[in-house]
């Protein structure tokens, strides 16, 4: 039986990453200002990067935050593999690529990031976005379920030497047990019981999320939009107390 979190300290490993999901420097820094570096990680997306450049990072660092980059880089290997390395440089915790970029591109990035002097940057692989359904990837020339395509994806991410893949909950169970325990999944499409789904199709709470395998769970809307950001945090701990009797 696992041990019950006390809700008055710091979660072990901060499996919570809180999505900044900002067009601004200025509102960025406003909520972290309300959340707490040692029961959270930051995670910075394409919109508020594209904004600000890397003056986020070393303003969010400066207060202590490590970072997820969520720019789910996907380009020829040798750019990609770059893009990587200047987020290693950066001193980002965790960078990602897309895994729709293959081998080569996932190889190239893997092998650019190791000649990052001390660099502890983890590196980890979207599957299948967690918006998109089986209609979706049809659209696109993938008449498989998104369930199958993830674990083809995850496979591939883990022979190339990344760290880990993003996927939905609902795929952490069959990752976990097919990739071992030292492959991480990272998983957004969370939300507490009751909460509006929003854009996200495969959603899961946080504590049956981690009860399933999932190691970070990237959550924006239900902390970010809250009345009191830390409170609602807060109680996703507790959700995740209670799933881990």
């Amino acid at each position: 039986m696992k041990n019950k979190q006390e809700i008055g300290s710091p979660m072990i490993d901060k499996p919570i990453v809180v999505a900044l999901d900002y067009p601004s420097l200025e509102q960025a820094l406003a909520m972290a200002a309300q959340l707490d570096p040692q029961r959270c990680r930051l995670k910075v997306g394409k919109e508020l990067y594209t904004r600000t450049g890397p003056k986020i990072i070393e303003a969010l660092s400066a207060k202590g935050f490590e970072i997820f980059l969520d720019l789910k880089f996907h380009d020829i290997p040798n750019t990609v593999a770059k893009a990587v390395r200047c987020a290693a440089e950066m001193g980002v915790w965790m960078v990602n690529v897309h895994a729709s970029g293959g081998r080569k591109m996932m190889e190239q990035a893997r092998h650019e990031l190791d000649q990052v002097k001390d660099q502890r940057t983890l590196l980890i692989a979207v599957t299948v976005l967690t918006s998109m359904q089986h209609s979706d990837l049809a659209e696109i020339g993938i008449d498989i379920e998104p369930m199958l395509h993830v674990q083809r994806l995850a496979e591939l991410t883990k022979q190339s030497g990344l760290d880990g893949v993003v996927c939905s909950a609902q795929e952490a169970a069959m990752l976990r047990s097919s990739l071992g325990a030292d492959f991480r999944l990272v998983t957004p499409g969370i939300r507490l019981a009751g909460d509006s789904s929003d854009d996200q199709q495969r959603i899961m709470t946080p504590g049956k999320a981690l009860a399933q395998g999932s190691n970070y769970l990237v959550i924006g809307r239900p902390i970010t939009k809250a009345a009191k950001p830390m409170q609602a945090l807060l109680a996703i701990e507790q959700d995740i107390s209670n799933a881990l009797v």
